[in-house]
């Protein structure tokens, strides 16, 4: 991607996007890459660093592992290994190892499943595989310290047990000496130490003539001579002599073990670089979460349709204050390739526009970027800006003069692929004049067909934006009764700069207020107050739409839990009516079960019997029994359906149940132990004892 000015990613701040994935780096490779991140303009490349970046991101947010843990920089190494005659020793074989094994654990990590799932991070292993030789080789030679083993060669063997006796000689000598000389108080404190590699003794000065022997040293005091005994000294010869062999064999035993290793080279250079790779991409993934990355849609086409997009480091400072960070929405395409951003002073203009070439910088690097997923990027194949003073002294250029000099490159190398930025358009320069050339600028960069924002107070870069093909104008929102900027862009209107507004909230005296006003062209003035009322009125209705959209979800939401309601209601009610269904289908389940049994018993005795008439009666009497208890059943539930039995006295006017027939009648008179009821038309006389007191439901 081509840049104007050589400034561009500072400007935009680039430099600290790539500070903060180098922070989440672990291993100096990833650094590295990190701090020379390419941006691409080739579709393919930006798609597989974008999906890479997005698969580690998926497996970060569902905690799965991937077993990626070699951080060590072993480039030295690796490069040792691959010159003629190196020697590699115990511990640098430890680190090849630990890459290996890593290296094992990623390729069986990406088995077929994954590997199609995550296709994009299966790539970096391409070109590659896994060689167990190579750690076949390591531990056939050095145990898990990085120590040669003694099977490593039967040389070594027979020089390190011939070590061992030699050793196990000299303590027993050395052990018999420092026993003996004790007992005759020749010997400081200490007894023994070593001097040279070699084991002596720790005589008191005065005494060390008594002691035959080679003096290797005295203590600082010179109160302690360190001496060699002459009866150990053939050992220690002897000792150092091997200790000398096995240092030799070793050697070559490590040289035959780099020489076999170094066929594998490259392939352990391709390891370091996957286990680096993968280290990057992970840092990716880790500052997509940290500002909430998503994976937009990329078109190889120039467009840009932002939907709920931050300024990742705004985003994060804020989330550090607690404080909201507003996002932008804004769409570039070919209907409408340029937009002019207007408002007030410290209202996000400049904000709005390093947004969208970071974000755009950042999407080309393979970064996930903070957007909704339904946003959309096209692919820009150079871009350029101008933001801030321009003025050089170098070149003896006023801040105009620079201006008009980017302006000259922006126009002679703007194309279809081109993505610019500039940051109050014709300023530094008289207003009229300064507009003038501003807006033949602009003119120019739309028939170029070249996408960009533009930001400005200029009222006739306004208006000309509702008159030129491809131009549309965006305005920063304004809270005039606060003098507070919302930082919330709308597109579609110009915005006002509250000039005189902010004069007046602020206090400023009202005579120098109207003084300016009459300097001012009177439409001039009228367009800016149009556009201010305007602005606060599209304020007022969009607020108002708010609330009517708010009333709306809630009265869906009221809606919906009214007919949850119901429907629970409903559920109740068919829960009961079956219960009350199966309650009834048991009774009748049991009672026939119960006449079955009865019946087949009945048989039985019918069968056994020589009186079979007796039987037949018996038989006949349980059916109309039990006919004439449906039908008592039957009255009785009209009854219950209608009465009320109660606790009471039974007295002249009582409505009563009669126990045996279960009648209802009126007591009509009072005989002793009898009461007359009126049963219909007819009176009957009945015992007490045998009426319940009853009252109408309805009562």
């Amino acid at each position: 991607m081509r840049f104007f000015p050589s400034t561009t990613l500072k400007q935009l701040e680039f430099d600290k996007i790539k500070e903060q994935i180098s922070h989440l780096c672990k291993t100096e490779y990833a650094k590295l890459k990190t701090s020379q991140l390419r941006i691409h303009t080739k579709k393919e490349f930006i798609d597989n660093e974008l999906n890479q970046t997005h698969e580690y991101k998926t497996l970060l947010d569902s905690g799965v592992y991937f077993p990626n843990d070699f951080s060590i920089s072993i480039s030295k190494e690796l490069k040792l290994l691959s010159i003629p005659g190196a020697v590699l020793y115990g511990e640098q074989f430890l680190l090849i190892k630990r890459l290996a094994n890593n290296a094992e654990h990623i390729f069986r990590w990406f088995d077929e499943e994954r590997r199609t799932l995550y296709s994009a991070m299966a790539s970096i292993t391409d070109g590659s595989y896994f060689e167990k030789t190579i750690k076949i080789l390591i531990d056939e030679i050095l145990d898990e310290a990085g120590v040669v083993k003694d099977s490593a060669s039967e040389e070594l063997a027979n020089i390190r047990m011939s070590l061992y006796r030699k050793r196990n000689e000299l303590r027993k000598v050395f052990d018999k000496i420092v026993s003996k000389l004790n007992k005759q108080g020749y010997l400081a404190d200490i007894e023994e130490s070593f001097m040279n590699g070699r084991r002596v003794l720790a005589v008191h000065a005065e005494q060390k003539r008594m002691i035959k022997g080679i003096m290797h040293a005295e203590s600082d005091s010179r109160r302690t001579t360190f001496i060699e005994p002459e009866e150990t000294t053939a050992l220690n010869n002897d000792i150092f002599s091997l200790e000398n062999e096995e240092s030799k064999e070793v050697y070559r035993i490590l040289r035959n073990l780099t020489q076999q290793l170094s066929v594998y080279a490259s392939l352990l250079q391709s390891y370091y670089e996957i286990a680096g790779a993968f280290d990057f991409v992970a840092a990716k993934a880790k500052f997509a979460q940290e500002i909430g990355g998503h994976l937009p849609l990329v078109h190889d086409k120039a467009i840009v349709k932002l939907v709920k997009a931050f300024h990742p480091l705004l985003l994060l400072h804020n989330n550090k204050l607690n404080k909201k960070t507003i996002p932008v929405n804004l769409t570039l395409d070919e209907q409408n390739r340029i937009l002019v951003i207007s408002g007030p002073n410290a209202g996000g203009k400049t904000v709005t526009l390093k947004t969208v070439g970071l974000l755009q910088v950042m999407m080309q690097s393979g970064l996930l970027v903070p957007v909704h997923p339904d946003s959309e990027m096209g692919i820009f194949k150079q871009l350029m800006i101008h933001i801030g003073d321009t003025q050089s002294i170098e070149f003896d250029l006023s801040t105009y003069s620079a201006h008009l000099t980017h302006m000259k490159e922006f126009i002679e190398n703007a194309n279809g692929k081109t993505l610019f930025f500039i940051d109050e358009l014709g300023s530094g320069s008289d207003p009229n004049l300064g507009g003038a050339f501003a807006e033949v600028i602009m003119e120019e960069l739309a028939h170029k067909h070249a996408f960009g924002i533009v930001t400005t107070h200029y009222l006739n870069l306004k208006v000309m934006a509702g008159k030129v093909v491809g131009i549309i104008n965006g305005a920063m929102q304004f809270d005039e009764e606060k003098l507070m900027p919302l930082y919330q862009l709308k597109i579609g209107s110009p915005g006002s700069s509250y000039t005189f507004s902010i004069a007046e909230r602020i206090g400023l005296d009202k005579r120098l207020i109207l003084k300016a006003r009459k300097l001012v062209d009177e439409n001039h003035f009228q367009l800016d107050k149009l556009l201010n009322q305007s602005e606060q009125d599209l304020q007022k209705i969009t607020q108002e739409r708010k609330r009517l959209d708010q009333l709306l979800r809630e009265n869906e939401q009221l809606k919906k839990e009214m007919q949850h309601v119901l429907n629970k209601e409903k559920h109740l009610q068919e829960t009961e009516r079956l219960k009350l269904s199966n309650a009834i289908s048991s009774e009748k389940i049991n009672y026939l079960k119960e006449m079955e049994r009865k019946l087949k018993s009945l048989v039985v005795e019918w069968r056994k019997a020589e009186d079979k008439d007796s039987v037949v009666k018996m038989i006949q009497a349980l059916l109309m029994g039990q006919k004439d208890k449906f039908k008592h059943e039957k009255q009785q539930k009209k009854i219950n359906e209608k009465y009320d039995e109660i606790e009471g006295e039974i007295i002249v006017g009582s409505k009563v149940k009669m126990k045996q027939n279960r009648q209802v009648g009126t007591v009509k008179e009072l005989r002793g132990k009898k009461a007359m009821l009126q049963v219909g038309v007819m009176p009957i006389l009945v015992d007490l004892k045998d009426l319940i007191v009853v009252r109408d439901k309805t009562d």
